[in-house]
């Protein structure tokens, strides 16, 4: 051999797009070009990035692949280095580019550590502490497959186990299952982590429990969008409650979620459950006056189908549906994340509610943006989330269906809000009322 190593710089043109942002069957692809190169594979770590793209390398027991992929422009750029003889890198380079569809491609081989130009020197043998280490052992590879949710500024990584058990386009946005190391199954739509196995409880125990323990006979109940099932779960543990009316536009996650969330999805069996395929927004515009005790709004980020649950017109439709007593929570975002729309949609919910009837409260999620959630409980008429709590009653219920998160101490902690959060909402409030001032 000319060289120590042979590096093959590759870059792939007109790709399979839905191929090059997938990255298990990427993955499995490296894996597949490395082995049928005779390579021996250490070990792999792939990361997903939303909502496009893959970056991620096989370390081998000759050097690595390394790969990173921009589907939106249906390209991939590949690194494939072998060291000695025995590997040919081309047999990889073959392989991957009818793998992933490559119309056409270039490439270039660079000969490293060409032996004109070096001098090898003798080095003693490091000493080993048993006959057993000095056997040739099959080599077992880690593999580690990451998804990633990141804006501009902010990432989470999760680490799963490699095949996405569900993955399909619906009508309205992209419905991903995974199965991760750390949280479980993991509900994904358009590339945004919505629940995990391991730390649903705290968005659908904080976002349900809060208005149907402060009301003094939850009977008729209203959920907008918890197409996974958690808050509906939630809310049938209250022996008041007749009815709970779920209303989800994406048939897809509800499909999803019972075969892949069933911890989550057995409310859709339970006879006082009746389930609406419906745009929420329309329900409630045709809804009667005064049908709902509670209202519970349990939507994504506001993007996509979402987009119209975070205007004002789709908040009076909701305070319309309400009994004199009846009262509204809807998670508001985060006060770190997003900013904006934490503040905004606080003012959208005073001015129709009043100011003196919405209570924003805080709580905190491993798996969503900076950790810390927040919830806006909204009462049509003199309802408080903390002078209206019954704390006996809440304990029991606490112990009785053995809570992980929600409990009333929480509860009336949850609202006592971080400075930050109170300045924020004072800072919007303000600057509104020197508009009213100046109009006036």
């Amino acid at each position: 051999m000319d060289a120590l190593g042979r590096h093959i710089i590759v870059e792939f043109y007109e790709c399979s797009a839905m191929k090059i942002n997938e990255v298990s069957l990427i993955e499995k692809s490296m894996i597949s070009a490395a082995k049928l190169a005779g390579a021996t594979i250490i070990s792999s770590t792939f990361h997903h990035f939303s909502p496009f793209g893959v970056s991620g390398v096989i370390v081998i027991g000759e050097s690595h692949l390394a790969i990173h992929t921009w589907p939106e422009y249906r390209f991939a750029s590949l690194d494939l280095f072998t060291c000695g003889d025995s590997i040919d890198p081309w047999v990889s380079f073959d392989y991957l580019e009818k793998e992933f569809g490559a119309e056409h491609s270039s490439s270039i081989e660079l000969q490293r550590g060409q032996p004109h130009l070096l001098e090898r020197i003798s080095l003693d043998t490091p000493a080993v502490r048993d006959k057993a280490s000095k056997t040739k052992q099959s080599v077992t590879y880690n593999r580690n497959i990451w998804f990633t949710e990141r804006d501009n500024n902010i990432a989470l990584s999760l680490r799963h186990k490699g095949d996405r058990l569900f993955k399909q386009q619906s009508k309205y946005q992209r419905v991903e299952i995974i199965d991760t190391i750390a949280y479980g199954k993991a509900l994904i739509l358009d590339g945004m982590v919505m629940t995990t196995e391991k730390d649903e409880y705290v968005y659908h125990e904080m976002i349900t429990h809060v208005p149907l323990l402060t009301h003094p006979n939850p009977e008729t109940i209203l959920i907008i969008g918890g197409g996974d099932g958690g808050g509906a779960r939630e809310a049938l543990k209250h022996e008041s409650v007749k009815q709970v009316d779920l209303v989800e536009i994406d048939e897809m996650v509800i499909d999803a979620c019972k075969k892949y969330l069933p911890c989550l999805s057995t409310s859709f069996s339970h006879p006082n459950l009746k389930l609406y395929i419906k745009d929420g927004i329309e329900y409630v515009k045709k809804c009667p006056k005064d049908m709902y005790d509670v209202i519970i709004i349990d939507s994504t980020d506001p993007v996509g189908p979402a987009e119209g649950l975070f205007t004002s017109d789709f908040y009076k439709d909701v305070y319309r549906c309400l009994k004199d007593n009846g009262i509204m929570v809807a998670q508001s975002e985060s006060p770190h994340f997003n900013t904006n729309v934490f503040q905004e949609i606080y003012h959208c919910y005073g001015e129709i509610f009043g100011y003196t009837h919405v209570h924003p409260y805080v709580v905190f999620i491993p798996t969503y943006p900076s950790g810390m959630w927040s919830f806006c409980y909204c009462s049509k008429n003199s309802l408080h989330p903390i002078d209206s709590l019954n704390m006996n009653k809440a304990q029991r219920f606490t112990a009785q269906h053995h809570l992980q998160y929600y409990n009333p101490e929480i509860h009336k902690a949850a609202f006592m809000l971080p400075t930050f959060v109170k300045n924020l909402l004072n800072q919007k409030q303000n600057i509104l009322m020197k508009k009213q001032t100046i109009s006036s």
